[in-house]
């Protein structure tokens, strides 16, 4: 993964929830609190999502091959919509099921030291955690607002150890909630409330996650800047002209596929048109570096054709409409 602040925290999220999942099992054990058992679930499904962003980034980086002739870049973005589903079903669901159940059956909390000094452990090692995700995003979130960070960031993995991490805090907060009002009140119900609670955080965190992920799937273009970047370093003003129109492509976080119609001169030759292209797509990656496929088509420039775009159809029972327009 070329992003090594990504990996980073990922890697401090994995260790934090593989220590907290195992002693919020613990505390469940010895207390009986359907919070703690929620919760270590919760932990246990974050470990395994973290297992999966890994895994995706290691497969993200595989060579192309004649029958993936675009490579590999978006098992990123398919691991990341793994996640969201995991954290839906193992986390949400379960803590969901969890709390209804506590709440039909209630039962006091036993030895309750257990519980309360494990979500107070965790809540500081989550926060170093989060810190983390927050120190790395920082580097690639320039002057951007957090949200539009999370809704346009084209490297899944940052902000969803962000939303992981965020969710786990207040979810670690909800179930010592719970907890303590089920040890004031002597009443257990108040467990499975934080349970629920739970659960229902969780289960939106998973469908923020599924629906930004699942744009990505889609194939998002290039952002305001990077366009803004490749327009400027088109045209030379010389031979190549103008741009007649534009379609960028992300084929990964880090790999951006452009085509562009370019306008040229009408007496210009092959020649010097096959050199301002070389010469163009040498300037676009210098400005751009992410951008790995690149196709330039050059033709004449035309109001009409430019007008009806890159999607214009074929004539009936003929060629497309290309030399016709021109």
């Amino acid at each position: 993964m070329s992003a090594s602040g990504g990996t980073k925290a990922i890697v401090a999220a994995l260790a934090a929830n593989l220590a907290i999942a195992v002693s919020k099992f613990v505390a469940f054990l010895f207390s009986g609190s359907s919070s703690m058992l929620a919760e270590s679930v919760h932990s246990l499904a974050d470990s395994g999502n973290q297992f999966l962003l890994l895994l995706g980034g290691k497969k993200a980086q595989r060579e192309a091959t004649p029958q993936h002739p675009f490579g590999y870049g978006r098992e990123r973005y398919i691991y990341a919509f793994l996640v969201s589903i995991v954290l839906f079903s193992v986390g949400g669901m379960f803590a969901i099921y969890e709390g209804y159940e506590k709440i039909h059956d209630p039962h006091e909390i036993e030895h309750w030291y257990w519980p309360v000094g494990v979500l107070v452990f965790a809540i500081i090692a989550e926060s170093f955690s989060f810190r983390t995700a927050i120190k790395e995003s920082n580097h690639l979130r320039g002057k951007k607002s957090w949200k539009d960070f999370v809704r346009h960031a084209k490297a899944p993995e940052l902000p969803v150890v962000l939303l992981e991490d965020l969710g786990a805090l207040v979810g670690l907060v909800l179930a010592l909630g719970g907890v303590g009002l089920a040890l004031a009140t002597g009443n257990g119900v108040w467990d499975g409330i934080g349970t629920l609670c739970i659960g229902v955080l969780l289960i939106l965190i998973a469908i923020v996650l599924a629906v930004e992920t699942k744009s990505l799937l889609l194939g998002e273009a290039a952002g305001i800047e990077e366009v803004k970047k490749i327009e400027a370093a088109v045209v030379d003003g010389a031979t190549v002209t103008g741009i007649i129109h534009m379609r960028t492509l992300h084929l990964g976080p880090e790999e951006l596929l452009i085509a562009a119609k370019i306008a040229v001169k009408h007496d210009d030759t092959a020649a010097e048109v096959a050199s301002a292209i070389d010469a163009a797509e040498a300037r676009i990656r210098e400005a751009v570096p992410i951008a790995r496929v690149i196709y330039l088509e050059p033709d004449i420039y035309s109001e009409a054709a430019a007008a009806k775009g890159p999607d214009r159809e074929a004539t009936p029972g003929g060629p497309a409409q290309h030399s016709a327009d021109h």
